[in-house]
């Protein structure tokens, strides 16, 4: 996003550096070995160690959505008895709308980011193991001990990143949305390839089929596939839409078990751990209480852009929802197979993890609002074209073009929102991606608690709508920063 006003801060501010002959921090050291002590003792890391550390989250998150992301994949179609794969997934969102209210703060305050990341990533094993036995004794449980950990996990992760990109930016005397869009950018290209690697495992595992396994779909069950599909239309004599072997089952949770176990590891062992700005001149801790509630939703309340963003983030988790689950089992599941669910996934999560480093990297040239246009393009188009197509088995490729431009919008949706969020609430980060985890995942827990009650064109009706309005006021949130930005330009001048 274009910040001219930023611009000439940065400018004035070498510019009084030149003249009173100051280091790069402005503290006063005059010399080369002074100038990198002083940055050491003001940024605790040099660029390296903030440069390792990125790419240490980014791969602590691939093990831990390599194995988490394709299970949520499955379960619309590997847990369909009574519709508790997509109400345990519902659950999950649930309970993180709750843990967002009040315990991010408290959480990354009393542990730090780096303890935050690792012990979430626990709860997300807890959920993979109830996998081994799936009943609403299980599932339940270990999903709302998921959803209170999620909240906490990705709040610490994005204000890692926003604080480390901060000290990042300063040390290279880049702006902080440059260097925040380019970290966001590096972290969801190596995080979007999870969709490659655990759908792969699945599908290795399921396409071992059995002698008397069959792909033969009847005309009359292709008819209830696609944006015809209704949850009771799943009862019937389509083979696809059987569950697979019990040993294939154990198989696929236990490798992502192990996945994530090994994220877990990488953080504990690899992760610095890191004293946010904010932090530095206050004594003592935060206590958990009502009043960390209140923070949250006063930032929401009291910031003009944050309201506008609402829709577009409860989008960000309804699209999500839809393609891991209605398009998975609707369309896939339902006409080629669960065996072909992980190959058609690797598809789109492979166009999402290019273009998520890509537009990260591009977002400096042009700014966020072409991105935008493009994704809603994309899943506009998307969107119209599953409403009138019917699935055909002989047409595969149709899957997979699908995928992987519904993978090109969401590669717009998750960079750009997190970029967004991180530039413009860089003061108040934790209490932005509380947020936005809270309103994302109220898109979540709507996607996936009438999934299975409704029919697949009303999901498709309730996507359209809610990208509609999401963009109508993500422009109005442009316009607004950027008559901002002009004033500020023009009382500078």
């Amino acid at each position: 996003m274009d910040n001219p006003g930023r611009n000439i801060d940065v400018e004035s501010e070498k510019a009084r550096e030149a003249e009173v002959g100051y280091g790069a921090t402005g503290n006063g050291y005059k010399s080369s070995a002074d100038s990198k002590l002083a940055m050491a003792e003001t940024y605790k890391m040099t660029k390296f160690q903030v440069l390792k550390n990125l790419v240490v989250v980014s791969i602590a998150f691939l093990f831990l959505f390599t194995a988490f992301q394709s299970l949520s994949n499955l379960q619309s179609s590997l847990n369909r008895e009574e519709g508790i794969g997509t109400v345990g997934l519902s659950v999950i969102y649930g309970a993180l709308v709750i843990s967002c209210m009040f315990l991010p703060p408290f959480i990354i305050d009393i542990i730090g980011c780096k303890w935050t990341v690792a012990f979430s990533m626990l709860c997300y094993i807890l959920y993979m193991a109830a996998n081994f036995y799936a009943t609403w004794w299980t599932i339940i449980p270990s999903a709302i001990i998921l959803g209170i950990g999620a909240a906490p996990l990705w709040s610490a992760k994005c204000t890692y990143l926003t604080q480390t990109g901060t000290w990042y930016s300063k040390m290279t005397g880049r702006t902080e949305d440059d260097i925040i869009n380019r970290f966001f950018g590096v972290f969801f290209m190596i995080f979007q390839t999870s969709q490659i690697w655990g759908n792969l495992i699945s599908s290795m595992v399921f396409s071992e089929r059995g002698d008397n396994a069959t792909t033969e779909v009847t005309e009359e069950a292709l008819q209830k596939c696609g944006a015809n599909n209704c949850p009771a239309d799943d009862i019937g004599n389509n083979t696809n839409l059987k569950k697979p072997e019990l040993k294939q089952v154990y198989t696929v949770c236990g490798i992502y078990i192990a996945s994530a176990f090994v994220a877990f590891l990488i953080v504990a062992l690899f992760l610095d751990k890191i004293n946010l700005d904010k932090h530095d001149n206050r004594t003592g801790k935060r206590k958990l209480s009502f009043h960390l509630l209140l923070e949250t939703f006063k930032h929401m309340w009291r910031n003009p852009y944050q309201k506008l963003l609402i829709p577009l983030t409860i989008y960000s988790g309804i699209e999500q929802a839809f393609i891991a689950g209605d398009f998975t089992r609707s369309y896939i599941s339902c006409s080629i197979g669960i065996w072909n669910v992980g190959f058609v996934m690797i598809c789109y999560g492979v166009v999402d993890a290019a273009c998520s480093f890509t537009f990260g990297r591009l977002v400096q040239y042009v700014g966020h609002i072409p991105f935008f246009i493009l994704a809603f393009a994309v899943h506009l188009a998307c969107q119209i074209t599953m409403l009138h197509w019917i699935p055909d088995p002989d047409k595969t490729f149709v899957f997979y073009i699908l995928a992987a431009l519904w993978g090109i919008g969401d590669a717009v949706i998750q960079t750009q929102i997190n970029a967004l969020y991180g530039f413009l609430f860089s003061d108040n980060p934790e209490a932005a991606f509380a947020n936005y985890r809270l309103w994302e995942s109220i898109g979540f827990i709507f996607a996936f608690g009438y999934s299975s009650f409704i029919c697949t064109d009303i999901k498709l009706y309730i996507c359209i709508a809610v990208l509609s309005v999401g963009m109508v006021l993500y422009a109005c949130t442009e316009i607004l920063h950027r008559k901002k930005n002009c004033q500020s330009v023009d009382i500078t001048r």
